[in-house]
This record gives C-alpha cells, structure tokens and sequence, in this order.
C-alpha cells in the first residue's frame, strides 16, 4: 500500500501537512515533559543521610494558569487548522452535481461504475491525472471503507446508502489501497488499485472499455466461451456482447486486460487464473465463487477464452 508519508494528491497534502505540523508540537511536549520529568528526578532525589521531610507546595496559581493558557491556545491553533483542512479535503460538491465515478464494495472485491461513458470495470480502478474527481461509494453487502492514503482521506462505504468523497492524482502512476474496516473472512484481500492515465491515456482506455468482447478465433478459446454460456457462470458474471447480462460478479468483458486477480492478490497470469477456477475456495476462503469441479480439459478452455478477453 502506498504510504501516507508520499501524497499524490491535494487533498492527502493538506492531511499530511497538518500531521506533521501536529507531530512537530507534540514532539516538543514530549520532549519537554521527559527533560522536566527527568530534571526533577535528579534534582530532588533522596541522599544518603538526609531523612528531611520534602516541603510540599500547594499550588502557583499563575503556573497553572500559564500553562492552562498556553494548552488552551495552542488547543485552539489546531482546531483552527483542523477546521481549514476538513473545509478543504471535503468541500461539499455543487447542488446537483453528478458523481464522475461510482465505486461499489463487494466481499471482496471492488466495481467501478463511470456515469458519464456507461463504462464498467471491477478492482482496479481507472482515472484521469490532474482531474478532482467526485466519487459516490457504497456497498452491496457489508460496511467497508474506501481507503487511497496517497490520494486523499478514508470513506466508510455502507449498504443502502451513498457517500461522496473528493479524489485527485497530481501525476499519471498506480496507487495502491485498502479496504480499512473489518467486512470477513477475505478483508485482507479486500486491495485497491487507482491507476491514473494521462487524459489522452484515460480517455483512450475508457473508450476500449465501451467495446464488447472479441469473439475467440482460437477453437480452444471458443469452446470455453461455450463453456461459460453453459455452465452456471453466466449467472453471475456480465461479459458484454454475449448473453451473460448478470451483474452479481464482478464484470469479465475485459478481464484478460487487468494486471491482476482477486482484488489484487494475484497477479494475472494463464497459471493463476486456472487455479483460482479450479479451487476457488482453497485460494480465497469464504468467497462467493463456487467450486465447479471442472476437468482440466474445461478449465484450459475457459482460461483461453478469459485470457483473450482484452
């Protein structure tokens, strides 16, 4: 996961620059209650001989109230910035405008809805450079939480309702997050990847998500689209162009174009992809992906066709 330490956009500026000017104060406080404390262990230590009894002090009422003064207005700075970065993280969007990209949690695994093009696309998630976004998140299931550290703050993501939340890449790169809150079995593997394009890069990739699959010219290839229109897995997957409409699973018209599989915990390789179809539960616990028993003649079949699938 990216660092919060290295942010990438505006938004995880302003929070990282308010972190450090908090942690810059609060090393002095601590600093300088470790000296005090250290100091004073020293200075009034017990010596060999001496049974005289310490003079208590009963209170300086101007000591306590410098230092009450001194808490209070320093209290009262980080509010005051605390207050400005919150206005400029979250800025409330213009009445009635439109999210550019919805985001939807699933167990586990993430789907990426762009409103203005029709396009889908499911984990790794693909923006614009240099464009503050508005994103809608929520979730079909349980409560996760949408978490870029490089690109801006956290989002709790609940089912049955939408939260918005401002995003932005200074450069073209891939920044990787998490889900932060506890939603099962797989939450580990619950991974985000922002990939951020170029415009011209963007827009050209948008425009290849629009395209319906290639039909296989392979035989092989062609007998595992016949494969997955017969077998149960057009009951959950949507590849566009084919009769498989469902939308329970994640969307596979592109699949043979990602990087990776599951949400990030694997990378996607021919390998790969047949031993997660071949024993889906023993590579990810707990997921909502049957085992289908297939042979090894289907699953080299169905592989072909998800591969070729760009």
């Amino acid at each position: 996961m990216d660092s919060f330490f290295n942010p990438a956009s505006p938004g995880s500026e302003a929070i990282h620059h308010l972190f450090v000017q908090f942690l810059w104060i609060a090393g002095f406080v601590f600093l300088l209650v470790t000296g005090l404390v250290l100091y004073f262990s020293h200075r009034f230590r017990a010596t060999p001989g001496d049974d005289r009894e310490p003079r208590p002090l009963h209170g300086n009422r101007k000591l306590e109230i410098g230092i009450l003064a001194t808490v209070t207005g320093i209290m009262g700075i980080y509010l005051y910035l605390a207050l400005q970065t919150m206005v400029s993280v979250q800025a409330a969007p213009a009445e009635g405008q439109q999210p550019d990209l919805v985001i939807i949690g699933h167990q586990w695994w993430w789907e990426a809805r762009y409103p203005t093009s029709g396009a889908v696309a499911a984990n790794e998630i693909h923006i614009p450079a240099g464009k503050k976004l508005l994103l809608e998140v929520s979730s079909a299931d349980v409560i996760h939480d949408w978490w870029v550290p490089a690109l801006g703050r956290k989002m709790d993501v609940f089912p049955g309702r939408k939260n918005q939340v401002w995003m932005e890449a200074n450069e073209p790169g891939t920044y990787q997050g998490v889900c932060s809150e506890f939603c099962g079995a797989q939450h580990a593997w619950m991974r985000i990847n922002v990939i951020a394009h170029s415009p011209e890069e963007f827009a050209d990739w948008e425009q290849q998500q629009l395209k319906k699959a290639i039909v296989p010219q392979v035989s092989l290839a062609q007998q595992g689209a016949d494969l997955f229109a017969d077998k149960p897995c057009a009951s959950c997957h949507r590849i566009e162009g084919t009769a498989a409409q469902a939308d329970i699973g994640p969307n596979l018209t592109h699949l043979g174009s990602r990087k990776t599989l599951l949400s990030g915990m694997m990378d996607n390789t021919q390998e790969n992809l047949k031993r997660w179809l071949a024993h889906p539960q023993k590579v990810k616990p707990g997921a909502h992906m049957p085992d289908f028993l297939f042979t090894d003649e289907e699953l080299s079949a169905l592989v072909a066709y998800l591969g070729s699938l760009k």
